[in-house]
């Protein structure tokens, strides 16, 4: 079997960005042309499910891609979760620090992008406020802080993000460009193509990275986030594996806490 791969074109290409857009990673326009945008929906996809993420459509990726993707087995139990009963009054005993007036604001957009996005069910809706909790207490699109994670101590903001190539980051100045945004922080060249995509915004998210912070674009990347990431997480919930479920989305184990604190209080409040 050929590897497809940057260059590539023609039906098989098709194909794979036809099964990219199936699985909830899309690749842009499905016109058989194997782009940036097929590339980092590929190298998405590959760490979505723990493959060496090369960008390259070999026998495992293309079939990995064969199975069917996560049908909408969620549906039944959605459709008996009440969104109405997600108040922010409700979500206030989520977020005990967070002012109400921010909850009250900003959790419409986030509602309507996860039923948007066909995550209304509880065990979604948890996840993506506890997220918020552990990503921006706040509940407000924020920008990442400098810290000694991302920044060396001489040099430019964000220098030690420039680059990443697990990022999609070409150098500088990528890593300041393309650091952690919005709701869930979304951070790297390679998400911000991808998500941007996916929610509509085609590549003025790359070209304008701030738009990453507008409450409204910010739900919808959340959501399109943990859609790329559903399946994976609905697993960890159904082991009760918090810890789990936070690395798909933080990579690590930090946030850890306050998501917990967060996810046990909603599953008791909803």
């Amino acid at each position: 079997m050929a590897i497809l791969k940057e260059g590539s074109s023609g039906s098989e290409v098709r194909k794979l960005q036809d099964a990219l857009q199936k699985h909830g990673f899309s690749p842009g326009a499905i016109d058989g042309e194997f782009g940036p945008g097929t590339v980092a929906a590929v190298s998405a996809f590959q760490k979505s499910e723990g493959m060496r993420a090369d960008g390259l459509a070999g026998p495992q990726t293309l079939a990995a891609l064969q199975q069917p993707a996560l049908a909408n087995a969620a549906a039944s139990v959605a459709a008996a979760f009440n969104l109405d009963a997600v108040t922010p009054i409700k979500v206030a005993k989520m977020f005990p620090a967070t002012p109400m007036g921010n909850i009250k604001a900003n959790l419409p957009h986030v509602l309507k992008a996860l039923s948007d996005a066909g995550l209304a069910d509880k065990d979604m809706v948890l996840m993506a406020l506890a997220t918020i909790r552990a990503e921006t207490a706040g509940f407000e699109p924020i920008n990442e802080g400098r810290s000694r994670f991302n920044t060396s101590p001489s040099g430019h903001p964000f220098d030690l993000y420039d680059s990443r190539r697990d990022l999609g980051n070409r150098g500088r100045p990528d890593g300041n460009s393309f650091k952690g945004r919005g709701f869930i922080q979304l951070t790297g060249r390679a998400n911000y193509v991808v998500h941007g995509q996916a929610i509509g915004l085609g590549s003025r998210l790359v070209e304008n990275p701030e738009l990453a912070n507008d409450p409204a674009v910010a739900a919808k990347l959340l959501a399109s986030f943990l859609k790329s990431k559903e399946s994976r997480i609905r697993e960890a919930i159904d082991d009760d594996d918090l810890a789990l479920a936070r690395k798909l989305v933080n990579g690590g184990r930090h946030g850890l806490e306050q998501f917990s604190d967060a996810f046990r209080i909603g599953e008791r409040t909803f």
